[in-house]
């Protein structure tokens, strides 16, 4: 029987690598996925129940930023490859308590990029033998690139400009990632995405927050005027991306993963009580009567989106979901969730 490949998946039981992991195992069948996941407040073993006793999967619990259980992973599993999802990434909470995030964002990163080098490499430039082809797949954000104005795109040649402590510690890993090719011929790629929604989100997201607040009839807080701008990706077009990227992207190259769907909070949260008022009217009210504004948040960017222009031509990547699919996909799924 043929051996299957050990991929080490960090970070899996969040949002995006819980939507990961099963995409991936009902893939491919040659791949054994190593989901280790600290199992912050963010983590949480029930977003993976489909697949807990799938023969391809194996949890371990464990930080990143723990050297010799790094180590002892990848000599265990004899791991062929990473796809790093594991980071702090809430902005607010950045904001609160930074030290968190550089510690997992930046050390984190660190740990898991050098144990893989020394694992798979006699020296720079240098893979051994039952290793060549190992790769680091590295998952980032646009928030790296800062904040744009009323035009313009994301691409991979912005420069990087971030302006929260998440942000910031985002963009150290990913230069970390970019030394490590330079430097010692790593064979990684990187992705930045948009944001992300759909199944699986924690409930301190602005979408899950929504649907979460107004179902129990309570102000929904949005920050501002209601008119930041965000490129909304759904979870799973985002997880053929990185499938993608790690299969046949080109080693040292970065690809920006975007839905080309440019919304502010105001039509985000008024989508959302559109459905709602569909799905569970409350009669005389609308659930927009709930709506709430607070103040922004201290360094709020005011406009993210992204050019994916080269990851469609490079790789024929395309997202499947618009927003107005997607947010109804999102909204009946927290619905089952939250009421059922």
């Amino acid at each position: 029987m043929l051996k299957r490949k050990s991929i080490l998946i960090s970070g899996g039981a969040g949002f995006i690598g819980s939507n990961f992991i099963p995409y991936f195992i009902d893939k491919y069948s040659d791949y054994q996925m190593v989901n280790v996941d600290n199992l912050t407040y963010a983590g949480n073993l029930e977003n993976l129940q489909e697949i807990e006793n799938h023969p391809n999967y194996f949890f371990i619990k464990g930080d990143i930023c723990d050297r010799s259980l790094m180590e002892h992973i990848f000599r265990e599993h004899d791991i062929r490859g990473v796809i790093h999802f594991a980071a702090e990434s809430h902005v607010d909470n950045s904001i609160l308590g930074p030290g968190e995030f550089i510690k997992t964002n930046i050390t984190g990163t660190f740990t898991l990029l050098d144990v893989a080098r020394n694992f798979w490499m006699n020296r720079p430039f240098q893979y051994k033998n039952e290793f060549s082809g190992s790769r680091f797949h590295h998952i980032s954000t646009d928030e790296v690139y800062g904040s744009l104005g009323d035009t313009g795109l994301f691409t991979e040649k912005t420069p990087y400009a971030p302006n929260s402590p998440y942000s910031s510690s985002k963009a150290s890993s990913d230069l970390i990632v970019r030394s490590y090719y330079h430097t010692y011929g790593m064979n990684v790629v990187t992705t930045n995405c948009s944001n992300n929604y759909g199944p699986k989100q924690h409930k301190e997201k602005l979408i899950p927050t929504i649907i979460r607040k107004a179902i129990n009839k309570e102000p929904i807080p949005i920050y501002g005027d209601g008119k930041n701008i965000r490129d909304w990706l759904y979870v799973l077009d985002h997880c053929r991306g990185i499938d993608l990227v790690y299969h046949k992207g080109t080693s040292g190259e970065t690809y920006n993963i975007g839905g080309n769907n440019e919304k502010n909070n105001l039509q985000i949260v008024n989508t959302i009580c559109e459905l709602l008022n569909e799905y569970r009217p409350l009669g005389d009210k609308k659930y927009q009567d709930f709506i709430t504004f607070v103040n922004d948040r201290p360094g709020h960017d005011r406009r993210y989106a992204i050019d994916a222009s080269k990851i469609e031509c490079e790789l024929n990547w395309e997202a499947f979901e618009n927003f107005n699919s997607g947010i109804e996909k999102t909204v009946r799924w927290y619905l089952d969730q939250l009421i059922n």
